[in-house]
């Protein structure tokens, strides 16, 4: 009797959840974030666009508010690595909607509404550190995870804390965009090609050190 493994068939065909609802567990951190950012006044956000609807369609304010309190809650700072994860992981499709804003528009929408997103941050750490989530979760701050107290003075600290995270967010944006301009950053390698087309075709290239040697890796679905 041979080994006996879980299968792995990642050409497997299969029908997702119909619902983004059912993408996520109940208790997941993107329901309290979502939930909250529903019970807020966005009005200034809104303001802040034209209200006879010319011009090109803009992200709601919405979402982009509960994508960057997300983000930041969970870590990211870098508006490249936001939308790398709107491509890729679930929990921000969710968020989205399936959509994927440039990281030029995350970090421009920040930048445009600075002051109002650290208020709502605030505001959600504390609903956070309330519901227990905060007790907390522990916030990321440059690479040092800080344990938010549920204090009286609480809010205080979480603005510290919102300040050190908008500041830091700032500062990887500038630093990624003098490094790639206007690309993503990040992107694969030329020498590791996605080729469609007659299935799906993986295709590597690298060279030896003399520069005859080559190597190539296909994986063809049929």
């Amino acid at each position: 009797m041979g080994q006996n493994f879980i299968a792995c068939d990642r050409g497997q065909e299969m029908l997702l959840p119909s619902s983004l609802t059912d993408w996520l567990p109940e208790d997941h951190l993107v329901w309290t974030v979502l939930g909250a950012v529903e019970q807020m006044d966005l009005d200034g956000f809104y303001g802040a666009y034209r209200a006879n609807g010319q011009g090109r369609a803009a992200y709601d304010p919405a979402m982009m508010v509960a994508l960057l309190l997300y983000s930041y809650a969970v870590g990211l700072r870098s508006s490249r690595q936001v939308e790398r994860a709107c491509r890729g992981d679930v929990a921000f499709k969710v968020i989205t909607a399936m959509a994927v804003p440039d990281h030029s528009t995350v970090a421009e929408f920040r930048r445009r509404h600075e002051t109002a997103i650290g208020e709502l941050f605030v505001s959600v750490l504390s609903l956070c550190g309330e519901a227990g989530l905060v007790q907390v979760g522990e916030i990321a701050v440059d690479g040092t995870r800080i344990r938010a107290s549920a204090s009286r003075d609480r809010n205080r600290k979480y603005e510290s804390i919102v300040t050190e995270i908008l500041a830091e967010a700032e500062r990887v944006d500038r630093e990624e965009d003098e490094r790639y301009g206007q690309a993503r950053g990040m992107s694969c390698p030329s020498r590791c090609v996605r080729v469609r087309g007659g299935g799906l075709r993986w295709r590597r290239r690298g060279s030896g050190s003399s520069g005859s040697e080559r190597r190539r890796w296909r994986q063809v679905r049929r």
